[in-house]
């Protein structure tokens, strides 16, 4: 559950100035906010270590079912970086008894969609269907777990794809500075790997896929959750009757991940650029660290959300950017905090200072009240909204059994949301978002760049 506070969201904090007398008056304040209770969940675990969770949920008669594999990009070796995206797109293309047409028009005649896709972390097969075939869809995914087809046909076409696709990111500013920001934290290790190379795709074959499935893919790493309105019975037996023919496989493994925190700044050229891409942030702790919810509250406080610190500073009171944005993302064991921003490029270092400037303050002074309250009112709401679906559900219990955490964490989410104090927001500022160990790196117009950071001296940020 990475703490999305990212401007998908950020509508919700529009502001509209009035336009006569009437119109300032404030609307009534909002109630308390309600602890969220997770719907009655059943779970279990095959012969096979394959687990098990079941939550009737809504009064669509839909269903969504997910399996997930905890592989991915962080069992790739150094010389097989993307290998985990193609073996997921191999394996949607089908199995030895239904090639991909087959599979897609038994699938949408259920009234739903399958999907293969890959992460740093997880394979997942993800579906939804009416109800009455829930059974139905776990014996498709069945199939195509035990018996992968990987044909030899498609391989070239998906390694078209992945080049394709690595071409396009390479030119991204943004994922060029996620790339760079990855390797100086990670270091040349699966998490700190994020660009591929044409060579290495080149390399794949038909048999690299199907060794890599075997050494990776198995049941006891994975999961199944099933949410929505379904027959919990006829459920319970496709899957006993499907999956636990699988290979149990290899056990569950997290490579150990190793991490750099020192003060860096790093400008990646980018000739004639209107805009600097701005990545800044750290590794930290994770979600089963105690000040975990506190250091999501500093989040949201500092540049998580539109009416944040950063984002009202550089973007409403500045003119440097137009979404800055702040986030955690989480990997099992740690967290990368990061501020991001697309700053005009003659503000570059103005922003920077702006953003070390809010920083310090929070480390220094506690924010008032009234400010903290608002933004434990806004992710309160947004827990609620993530929990308002079958895939959202989903997406929460993983969370949970990613990171070894009890069933409570979630009933208690929003109480210990709104238990967070000013104090505890400037502790948290000051352990946790450490500016002596803080990664910079600018995509941008290298010279214009190193003018202000020259003419800004001594007092350049970071």
């Amino acid at each position: 559950m990475k703490s999305l506070l990212v401007p998908a969201f950020f509508a919700a904090f529009m502001i509209i100035p009035p336009r006569s007398e009437a119109q300032k008056e404030l609307p009534p304040k909002g109630g308390p906010a309600k602890d969220f209770r997770l719907s009655a969940k059943s779970s279990g675990k095959l012969s096979n270590g394959l687990k098990t969770t079941f939550v009737n949920y809504g009064d669509i008669p839909k269903v969504t079912i997910r399996l997930i594999i905890a592989t991915g990009g962080i069992h790739e070796e150094e010389n097989q970086n993307g290998l985990a995206e193609l073996t997921a797109e191999m394996l949607r293309q089908g199995s030895t008894t239904m090639n991909f047409k087959v599979l897609s028009d038994k699938v949408a005649r259920m009234g739903g969609a399958l999907e293969v896709y890959s992460s740093k972390e997880a394979v997942t097969i993800n579906g939804s269907v009416l109800s009455e075939f829930a059974a139905d869809l776990i014996k498709i995914i069945a199939d195509i777990l035990i018996n992968p087809a990987f044909p030899e046909s498609e391989i070239e076409r998906l390694k078209d794809n992945l080049k394709r696709q690595l071409a396009v990111n390479q030119t991204v500013p943004q994922s060029i500075a996620w790339d760079r920001f990855s390797r100086t934290i990670f270091g040349n290790t699966s998490l700190g790997r994020v660009f591929s190379k044409r060579e290495i795709i080149n390399g794949f074959t038909k048999t690299k896929v199907a060794d890599f499935y075997t050494r990776n893919f198995g049941a006891s790493r994975s999961s199944v959750y099933v949410v929505g309105i379904f027959d919990s019975v006829k459920v319970k037996d496709a899957i006993a009757n499907s999956l636990t023919a699988w290979n149990a496989g290899p056990p569950p493994f997290t490579p150990p991940i190793k991490h750099v925190a020192k003060r860096d700044t790093i400008i990646i050229d980018r000739k004639n650029s209107p805009q600097t891409t701005v990545i800044l942030g750290l590794a930290t702790i994770p979600p089963n660290d105690k000040d975990y919810i506190g250091l999501e509250v500093l989040d949201a406080l500092l540049g998580g959300a539109f009416g944040s610190r950063i984002v009202r500073n550089i973007r409403e009171d500045k003119g440097y950017t137009y979404s800055p944005y702040s986030e955690l993302v989480n990997r099992k064991g740690v967290s990368i905090w990061s501020q991001n921003a697309d700053i005009t490029t003659e503000h570059t270092i103005d922003a920077l200072k702006e953003i070390d400037k809010e920083i310090r303050t929070l480390q220094q002074t506690p924010p008032p009240g009234d400010e903290l309250k608002g933004v434990q009112n806004y992710l309160s709401g947004l827990f609620v909204l993530r929990n308002s679906s079958p895939g959202g559900i989903i997406n929460q219990l993983n969370f949970l059994d990613k990171h070894g955490l009890p069933d409570s964490y979630l009933n208690d989410y929003v109480k210990n949301i709104n238990k967070i104090t000013p104090r505890e927001i400037t502790a948290a500022a000051k352990k946790y978002i450490d500016l002596s160990k803080m990664t910079v790196i600018m995509v941008g117009n290298k010279d214009i760049i190193t003018k202000q950071i020259e003419a800004k001296q001594p007092k350049k940020a970071f």
